[in-house]
């Protein structure tokens, strides 16, 4: 089977997509199917597999310039690598799925795979706080030019239940399923607290993500020190924010590592963090889990009981119930920590995968 991965980030970008769209090309192309990968770049740089594919071509449009033109190098490029393939899945809305939209190959299957909503995460980039829910409970205008975007796929593919649920409220959807996230094979190891205790973040740096209100949080907690590992547009505020809190001493800024780096990160930290808004399918908090490190996550999440199982699930909006949540999860760390070591279920990117070319070939 000829498939092709549209995605708006690739590795060596960070983000759940990125993650999420090398794990699935490997297991697809190691059964036999050929797979072929299209992502944004700061180059335009065609074909290249040398680097960025391991057994799968990975073509790169340059990023440059304003959506449209963006959105119209994408689509040119999808008109030549899926002209002849069976299935194309884009991982966005919008950065891939207006592309294969523009694009419109004639012969292959058209996926949406949804683990975020790219209407709602503009909104809180220009400062909006509602969560997901409470945002579509406002009737937001994007509704409109979503429910366009998703009329023209064959089937949509959900990363959670709570996410279909909440589109089937909003929007009539063509053929849809939901496919959760790969649970990665690990061997958890029980944490000791560390004094002073060690909290970390790893991801994007985006509003969304409620990245401020956990640094004020730090102001309530004397003997914490916290490392952010990653990047994004909020960068430069949140360093500057850190200064402004006099927390220079206790928080550290690390590039974005890969997944051996990342997982000796989180060796030596007692517990992750994600302040988000609302936060669908974090694949950091399952890498987390399968190494043992506890993990600290929003209840507006799309996770069912099977993936939090071992995490910590708290309001988490302000700095006040931020600097709580963390002071309840030190205070019995040790509770915490033989919970998060115990055997995770089971749930490999070979499941991930067998389920999603069940889905292609019944397409």
């Amino acid at each position: 089977m000829k498939i092709v991965l549209a995605t708006g980030i690739y590795p060596p970008d960070i983000g759940g997509p990125a993650t999420y769209v090398k794990a699935l090309a490997s297991e697809l192309s190691r059964l036999g199917n050929e797979v072929s990968v299209v992502t944004y770049g700061t180059k335009d740089l065609g074909q290249r597999t040398k680097d960025l594919g391991n057994g799968w071509d990975v073509f790169v449009v340059s990023k440059s310039g304003g959506p449209f033109l963006r959105w119209w190098r994408y689509a040119q490029a999808l008109k030549k690598v899926a002209a002849d393939a069976d299935v194309v899945e884009a991982f966005s809305s919008v950065s891939a799925g207006v592309p294969l939209l523009l694009a419109r190959p004639k012969r292959p299957k058209k996926v949406l795979r949804l683990g975020g909503d790219f209407f709602w995460e503009r909104y809180t980039d220009r400062g909006g706080e509602k969560g997901l829910e409470e945002w579509y409970a406002s009737r937001p205008k994007s509704l409109f030019i979503m429910q366009k975007i998703l009329s023209s796929f064959d089937h949509i593919v959900f990363s959670t239940e709570f996410q279909k649920t909440l589109y089937r409220a909003q929007y009539r959807l063509p053929l849809h399923s939901v496919i959760e996230n790969a649970l990665p094979a690990g061997s958890p190891v029980a944490h000791a607290a560390h004094t002073p205790f060690r909290l970390l973040f790893m991801g994007r740096f985006v509003a969304f993500k409620n990245l401020p209100a956990l640094l004020r949080a730090l102001t309530f907690l004397p003997q914490v020190h916290l490392t952010f590992v990653g990047d994004g547009p909020m960068a430069g505020a949140l360093r500057s924010l850190t200064q402004e809190l006099c927390l220079s001493d206790r928080v550290e800024f690390l590039p974005s590592q890969n997944a051996s780096a990342k997982a000796r990160t989180m060796a030596d930290a007692d517990l992750l963090i994600l302040s988000s808004i609302t936060e669908l399918s974090p694949n950091v908090a399952l890498e987390a889990r399968a190494l043992g490190l506890p993990v600290l996550l929003t209840r507006a999440t799309g996770f069912g009981e099977t993936l939090t199982r071992g995490m910590v699930l708290r309001d988490l909006k302000t700095p006040e119930q931020l600097a709580q949540a963390i002071a309840d999860v030190r205070s019995r760390y040790g509770e915490v920590a033989q919970t998060a070591a115990l055997p995770p279920p089971v749930r490999g990117w070979d499941s991930v995968t067998r389920e999603h070319l069940q889905l292609f070939q019944s397409l």
